[in-house]
């Protein structure tokens, strides 16, 4: 049996989720980055990602079946305990000492 449209779309938007998902896991250091090897921590760009899971449930309200409706709420739910859990763990960057302004010479006096 063919697979109709409305299933294809469906399937799609489950799986942009699941990508978006693992995407901000491999961000939160929860999964390793396959092109290192290593597990690494970018909370800001975690955080991208979880704004955009977010956006996609905000702006999809009302269109999505229980399952899709399901599956984005236990991946949001999923990805912020996971966001603080990671961001009470990584201790904060050291602060950046402001950079001391050159001081500006006078120029020479000039006699006319």
């Amino acid at each position: 049996m063919p697979t109709t449209t409305p299933d294809i779309h469906k399937a799609m938007f489950m799986e942009l989720i699941m990508m978006l998902s693992s995407s901000a896991m491999q961000q939160l250091g929860k999964i390793i980055n396959p092109m290192t090897g290593k597990t690494e921590i970018q909370l800001e760009a975690a955080q991208a990602t979880i704004d955009m899971v977010e956006m996609l449930d905000a702006k999809t309200k009302g269109n999505l079946d229980q399952e899709e409706e399901r599956l984005i709420k236990n991946i949001l739910t999923s990805l912020r305990m996971n966001y603080v859990e990671t961001a009470a763990a990584t201790p904060a960057p050291p602060p950046t000492a402001p950079v001391a302004e050159k001081p500006v010479e006078p120029s020479p006096a000039t006699n006319s």
